[in-house]
Formats: structure tokens, C-alpha cells, sequence
């Protein structure tokens, strides 16, 4: 089935060597060909890789691809952000990720800015109308969050703050996303919520994000990816069935795009948009 007029777009993260550097430009090239909406590039606890990320967004930019690089608030302050906006204005960067982002290890104080929704009042007070800006959410809450009902309310906030989209946290179950939509919209907050896609990398990494972010992986996709142990090329099929048919799902359910996380690799995202009927285009 082709859903190419369904738009897509793929997360990367700062590279830390040449090597990866020189690396990432060839993906860019090869997920380019799918004409994605923008690539977004992820930024570090405390705005650790800051620079890491300029220098990724400058270089997808110069391949002639929109960027959107992530923007944390979490031990931040205001004339530190109002120094990156200024320099993303000049590269002419309008696309921002707005998080509220984590703490660096060590680091007692959260800051000037305590959650997204600051940040997302910040910049459209400081920035005006003229940027894109994309936040978070958690179709399965937010793992610090003990009540379903305050993190809707922390997400309708970000919205009301000016948010123009959102981009979901990774998920397997569809269902979650559904309801996730259609209790917030319950609440006001009708903008489009991107599904974030982790194609299975690496099994045992991606149950331990899951765990660590409270993402239910079904028990019979984790029964079975444990069952293949090291066959790498059983775990390859399988995750790529699962993965493929959720993107299914979620398209004949009415999702606004699909927003894959690519850790920096291209051969499973790929594959996934070949079966979607997503093609290169010339």
C-alpha cells in the first residue's frame, strides 16, 4: 500500500567522532531521497552537545534538507537560549524540537525554566510567529509522571503555549496513541501529533530504553525477539514485520505523519518506508 502522501520525517543524533560525522552524511543522502519534511537532530542533557547539534543541522542543511534541531530548557538560561535562537535565526534555521530535557548528571539546579511549556512561551514571546515548533509527547505518560491526568494537562499546556505539532515518544501498541489523541483533543489540544517509529536497532537496547521510559513492549514481541537470541536475521524479520504493520495501523487510523527514529542508520528506516510504499524520489 503507498502512503506517500503521508509526510515522514527522521531523527539523527550529534555524531561524536569524524568518523561518524562523515558517516551521517551518507545517511542524510540516502533517508534524503524520501523527501522527508525535515530531519531533527537531538540535543544533549543540559544542552551538553549544543555545538555537536548546530554543526549537524548546518551540515543537513547544506544538503539542502530542512533541520529542526532539539531545544532543552532544564539548566538553561534565558540570555543562553536567546544566544542559540539568535544563531539558529542566522542560518536561518525556523524549526525547533522544544523539550524540557534532563538535567546533566551531576547538576543540582533545573535552571530558569522548569518545564517545555516556558520554553514554548519563551520563544514565541522572544522569536514571534515565524518559527516552527514541534514538542513532545508521551502516549504512555511521562515516565516521572504518577497521574495520567496532570501529564495530559502538561502537554495541553505546551499547545496552548504556541505549540504548532507534536512528536509522540516511541510506542509498539497502537491503541495507546489513539486514546493519547483523543483525550487531549478532549482537552483543547487539537494539533497534529506526529507517531515517533523506533525500528528495532538493537532488541536488547530498545527493551532497555523501553523499560527505563515505561513503553510497553507486547509480551509476545518480547517473548518471541528472546526466543531468537542471536539470530540476528530472525530478529531483523520479525522487527521489521511488527514495526512495519503498526505504521499500518497508525496510518489507517488517520496519523498526520510518521517521524522515525533512525539512530543514525538508514537500512531498517529504509526498508520500513519501501513497504510502506514510500519511494526515492528523483
Amino acid at each position: 500500500m503507498s502512503h506517500q502522501s503521508v509526510p515522514i520525517s527522521f531523527e539523527f543524533f550529534p555524531p561524536n567522532t569524524p568518523v561518524g560525522d562523515e558517516k551521517l552524511k551518507d545517511v542524510v543522502q540516502q533517508l534524503g531521497a524520501m523527501q522527508p519534511e525535515f530531519f531533527s537532530v537531538t540535543y544533549g542533557a543540559g544542552g551538553s552537545t549544543r555545538e555537536k547539534t548546530l554543526k549537524t543541522v548546518m551540515a543537513i542543511a547544506e544538503a539542502g534538507f530542512e533541520a529542526a534541531p532539539h531545544l532543552s530548557c532544564v539548566g538553561s538560561t534565558r540570555e543562553g537560549l536567546r544566544d542559540t535562537l539568535a544563531t539558529y535565526r542566522e542560518q536561518n534555521i525556523r524549526r525547533i524540537v522544544a523539550l524540557r530535557g534532563d538535567l546533566p548528571s551531576g547538576t543540582a539546579t533545573a535552571g530558569e525554566f522548569r518545564y517545555a511549556a516556558e520554553l514554548v512561551q519563551f520563544i514565541r514571546e522572544t522569536q514571534g510567529r515565524d518559527w516552527r515548533i514541534e514538542v513532545a509527547a508521551y502516549p504512555e505518560y511521562h515516565p516521572e509522571q504518577r497521574y495520567a491526568r496532570r501529564d495530559l494537562q502538561h502537554y495541553v499546556e505546551k499547545v496552548n503555549a504556541g505549540a504548532d505539532a507534536a512528536i509522540t515518544q516511541f510506542f509498539f501498541n497502537p491503541d495507546c496513541y489513539f486514546h493519547f489523541v483523543e483525550e487531549t483533543r478532549k482537552l483543547g489540544a487539537t494539533v497534529p501529533v506526529v507517531p515517533g517509529i523506533m525500528p528495532f536497532h538493537n532488541y536488547s537496547k530498545i527493551a532497555q530504553f523501553a523499560a527505563r521510559d515505561g513503553i510497553e513492549i507486547p509480551r509476545w514481541v518480547a517473548l518471541k525477539m528472546e526466543g531468537f537470541m542471536d539470530d540476528s536475521a530472525s530478529i531483523r524479520a520479525f522487527g521489521l514485520d511488527v514495526v512495519s504493520e503498526l505504521c499500518e495501523r497508525l496510518i489507517a487510523g488517520g496519523a498526520p505523519g510518521i517521524h522515525f527514529y533512525t539512530m543514525n542508520q538508514s537500512a531498517l528506516t529504509l526498508e520500513l518506508c519501501r513497504r510502506l510504499g514510500f519511494t526515492p524520489k528523483d
